[in-house]
C-alpha cells in the first residue's frame, strides 16, 4: 500500500465527526488496484471502511458512487456501502462508510439451495432498478448496440498491442459481429458481481443452506447496460446445477423476461475480462501486470476449445432436463378427449406482466457453442413458438347440426319459482361498447340499462372517484419502462 493503515485511519477520523479510531487493519492490495482500503474500529465498537483512490479516474468513480448510494440504498433488499464522510487526497476524495456485515462467497463452491436462490433474487432486484436512478447518479448508460460497439472498440485496441493471441481475436470478433446475439433490453448492472463482492451471513456456520445474502460491495463499475455482464463469474466458475438454480430464481423475480442469449454473452464477458485488465494496465504503465495478463490470455487460448466442449455438454443436459420437466408438467391426454378440453382453457397471448416459465426451462434460452460460431458464421434470430391455441367449447354448450355452438339455457337458482328471461344480444347493430340492456324479473317493471362508466360517481371536476369516501384523487404515474416481449 502506498498509504499506511495509520494514515487511512487518520483520514477516517477527519472525515466522520465523532469517529475516534482504536484499531486499524490494512487490506493487502495487488498491482493494478484502483483503491486502497483499511478497516477501522472506533471507541464505540463501530467498524468502518475507508477507501482512498489511487488515480484521478478512481477518485471520480468514488464521487459517483457516493451519489448512487444515497439514491439506491433504500431501493434494495440488501445492504450496500452508505458513505458517511469524505477526506481530501491528491487523487480526489477518500470515502468512509460503516462496514457491511457478512462474509464473501465462493461461487465455485456454491451448491443449489436457499442461498443460491437468494443470489439469483439479489441480482434480479438490482436489474429491476429504474434506469433513471443510475443516470441521475452520473453512471454510464449503454443500449444494446452501443454496448456491442464499445466492446468492438476495446478489441481493436487490444489487437494493436500484440499481446492477444490470434485465435482469441478471431473468436471474439465473430461473436461481436453476430448482431442477433446482442438483442437485449438494457438494465441496471452492478458491473463486478463476483463472489468476493457478495456478502452473506449464516445461522449455522457448518450448514451453507442457512446462509442469507446481506450486502453487495464495489459499485464502482455500475452502469445501465447488458445484464449478462453480472453473470460472468457465475457462468465461468459455478457448477452447472448452481448456475441453473441462480437463473431460475433470477427469472422468477425479474420484471422483464431474460433474453435467449444471456448465458452465451455471460461466458463471453468472462473470457474478455483479462482483455480489459490488459488495457487498463497499459494505460497506467504497469508493465508487470501487462506481462501477467498476456500470459493469462495465452493460457485461455490453449483451453478454450475444451471449455466449448464442456459448455456444449452442459447445454445438452440442460435441454434434456427442460424436456423432461415439460413432459411431466403436461398431462398425457388425447386432445379430442372432452375431459382435456374442459381442463385446458384457451391459451392467452404471452404477456410479460404475467408469471412465466423461469429458468432452468431453457429450451429456447441455452447458450450456443462458440465453436459453431467460428466454424460457421451464421446469423440467426430468436425462435419462438408461433402456434395458436384454439378455445375449447364450454361444458354447458351444445352443437347443432349446422356446426354452430350455442350455450345451454341458464339454470334456475335453487328454490326460485322461475328463471330470469334471457335476452338475445346477437343484434349486429349493437356495438360492443354500448350498454347491454338488462330485463327486470318483474313483468310489470320496465327494462333499464346500466352503463358501467356512467354509474360511477364523479366529483365536481368530472374525475371518477373509484374509492368511496376518498378525500382526493391520486394519479398513478406510468412506469418508466414498458415490458418487452422476448427478443
Amino acid at each position: 500500500m502506498t498509504r499506511s493503515p495509520l494514515f487511512l485511519a487518520a483520514l477516517a477520523s477527519s472525515a466522520v465527526p465523532g469517529l475516534d479510531p482504536v484499531t486499524v487493519e490494512g487490506v493487502p492490495g495487488e498491482p493494478g488496484d484502483l483503491f486502497e482500503i483499511a478497516y477501522v474500529q472506533d471507541s464505540q465498537d463501530r467498524r468502518w471502511v475507508v477507501k482512498a483512490p489511487c488515480t484521478a479516474a478512481a477518485g471520480a468513480m468514488l464521487d459517483d458512487i457516493s451519489a448512487l448510494s444515497g439514491l439506491l440504498g433504500r431501493r434494495l433488499d440488501v445492504a450496500m456501502p452508505m458513505v458517511r464522510g469524505f477526506a481530501p487526497v491528491p487523487e480526489g476524495r477518500a470515502t468512509v462508510y460503516l462496514r457491511v456485515p457478512g462474509r464473501p462467497l465462493d461461487f465455485a463452491a456454491l451448491t443449489p439451495g436457499p442461498l443460491t436462490v437468494e443470489v439469483g433474487r439479489t441480482l434480479a432486484h438490482i436489474h429491476n432498478v429504474e434506469h433513471l436512478v443510475f443516470e441521475e447518479a452520473g453512471r454510464p448508460s449503454y443500449d444494446a448496440e452501443a454496448h456491442r460497439r464499445r466492446q468492438l472498440s476495446e478489441l481493436d485496441r487490444a489487437a494493436a498491442t500484440g499481446h492477444v493471441p490470434t485465435g482469441l481475436l478471431t473468436r471474439w470478433e465473430h461473436a461481436l459481429e453476430d448482431v442477433s446475439l446482442w438483442r437485449f433490453a438494457p438494465s441496471a448492472v452492478h458491473g463486478t458481481f463476483t463472489g468476493q463482492n457478495v456478502l452473506a451471513s449464516f445461522d449455522d456456520d457448518s450448514d451453507s443452506s442457512t446462509g442469507h445474502v446481506r450486502g453487495v460491495l464495489a459499485w464502482e463499475e455500475s452502469r445501465v447496460g447488458d445484464p449478462a455482464d453480472d453473470f460472468a463469474e457465475l457462468a465461468s466458475v459455478a457448477p452447472p446445477a448452481t448456475l441453473d438454480a441462480v437463473l431460475e430464481a433470477y427469472a422468477a423475480s425479474r420484471i422483464e423476461r431474460p433474453d435467449v442469449h444471456l448465458v452465451r454473452r455471460a461466458r463471453l464477458a468472462a473470457e474478455m475480462t483479462p482483455l480489459r485488465a490488459l488495457l487498463h494496465a497499459l494505460s497506467s504503465g504497469q508493465l508487470d501486470v501487462v506481462e501477467r495478463t498476456a500470459e493469462q490470455l495465452r493460457t485461455l487460448d490453449a483451453r478454450v476449445e475444451a471449455a466449448d466442449r464442456r459448455h456444449a455438454r452442459e447445454d445438452a443436459e440442460r435441454s434434456e432436463r427442460t424436456r423432461q420437466a415439460r413432459e411431466q408438467a403436461t398431462p398425457v391426454l388425447d386432445r379430442e378427449d372432452p375431459a382435456r378440453q374442459r381442463a385446458e382453457p384457451p391459451e392467452p397471448e404471452w404477456d410479460a406482466t404475467q408469471p412465466h416459465a423461469p429458468f432452468p426451462m431453457l429450451g429456447e434460452t441455452q447458450a450456443i457453442s462458440m465453436t459453431d460460431l467460428v466454424d460457421d458464421r451464421r446469423a440467426g434470430g430468436d425462435e419462438g413458438n408461433t402456434g395458436e391455441a384454439s378455445a375449447a367449447a364450454p361444458p354447458d354448450a351444445h352443437t347443432d347440426p349446422s356446426g354452430t355452438t350455442t350455450p345451454d339455457p341458464a339454470p334456475t337458482r335453487a328454490g326460485a319459482e322461475s328463471a330470469l328471461p334471457v335476452t338475445d344480444t346477437d343484434d349486429p347493430d349493437l356495438e360492443d361498447s354500448q350498454p347491454v340492456p338488462v330485463v327486470a324479473a318483474d313483468p310489470d317493471a320496465s327494462p333499464f340499462e346500466i352503463d358501467e362508466v356512467e354509474a360511477l360517481p364523479e366529483d365536481a371536476d368530472g374525475v371518477l372517484d373509484l374509492h368511496e369516501g376518498a378525500s382526493d384523487f391520486v394519479p398513478v404515474p406510468k412506469p418508466d419502462h414498458a415490458h418487452q416481449p422476448p427478443g
